[in-house]
This record gives C-alpha cells, sequence and structure tokens, in this order.
C-alpha cells in the first residue's frame, strides 16, 4: 500500500512503499501505571516527612529559661523549664555565650519528670571557658 497526499498529512515526510516497513501506530497511554508511580511517590514523601518530623519537629518538648545567674568568669547557672508528655524525659541543649555572641560553654542534660508531671523545673551549673554574658537553652527533645 503506498501513502498519497491525500492520507499523509501535511508537512509529514513521504517514504517510498515497502522501504522502511511499517509504521507504528501512536503509542498508548498507560494512566493506570501512571497513576501508581505517583501514588508510590506520594506514599514514599509521606513517610519520610513522619519521619523528619519525629526526629525533629516534636512540638512536646518546649523549653524556656527562667534565669540565669551566678555568672563569674568560669560558669553560668541556668535555670529552665521544660514541657514534656507526662512523666517523660528530655536531653536538652545548654550553652553560654560571651557579651560578642561567641559560645564559651555547651552542655547536654538530661531531665525527667516526675510520674504523671508535664513540667520539670531544673537548675543546671554549666561551665565556661571565658566570662559568659548569658545562658541559654538552645533545644530539647525526647530522651533516648
Amino acid at each position: 500500500m503506498t501513502e498519497t497526499h491525500a492520507t499523509v498529512p501535511p508537512g509529514a515526510p513521504v517514504f517510498p512503499p515497502g522501504r522502511y516497513g511499517r509504521r507504528r501506530e501512536p503509542g498508548r497511554r498507560r494512566p493506570v501505571l501512571t497513576t501508581l508511580l505517583a501514588l508510590a511517590a506520594v506514599a514514599a514523601l509521606g513517610l519520610v516527612s513522619l519521619r523528619l518530623y519525629q526526629q525533629y519537629g516534636n512540638p512536646a518538648y518546649d523549653a524556656q529559661v527562667i534565669t540565669y545567674t551566678e555568672i563569674t568568669d568560669g560558669q553560668v547557672v541556668v535555670d529552665f523549664r521544660v514541657t514534656v508528655p507526662p512523666g517523660g524525659s528530655a536531653v536538652c541543649l545548654l550553652r553560654a555565650r560571651d557579651r560578642d555572641g561567641a559560645e564559651v560553654g555547651r552542655e547536654t542534660v538530661t531531665v525527667a519528670a516526675a510520674q504523671g508531671e508535664r513540667e520539670i523545673i531544673a537548675r543546671h551549673r554549666l561551665a565556661t571557658d571565658s566570662r559568659p554574658f548569658i545562658g541559654e537553652v538552645v533545644r530539647c527533645r525526647p530522651a533516648g
């Protein structure tokens, strides 16, 4: 069968009959496969998001500095409050900075609430390399 200008759209190439074999029909679309791949990608992203939220974004652990006192050339005492799930414990990162904002002391402290309590009030003596200007709680996260 030869192609004529009546069966070929304008601008399409015309090949000699029988030389290149039969022309393929346009590819069949696979909407089911596309949908399954999209669902798998959404599920994978959802699992990654959940894992990262559990690791870094748990709002149940909230810390506030109450006061920092007893500032000397080698220490600062930080009083802080941590909110945890009832009876839970937390690991908090404390640091001290000098007047220029440079870090002069850093320590990780584990605090635990009494059974059924959600709030922990803790006091920690933080050793420093030089005279601190401020003591602060950087973050708290679940212990373990």
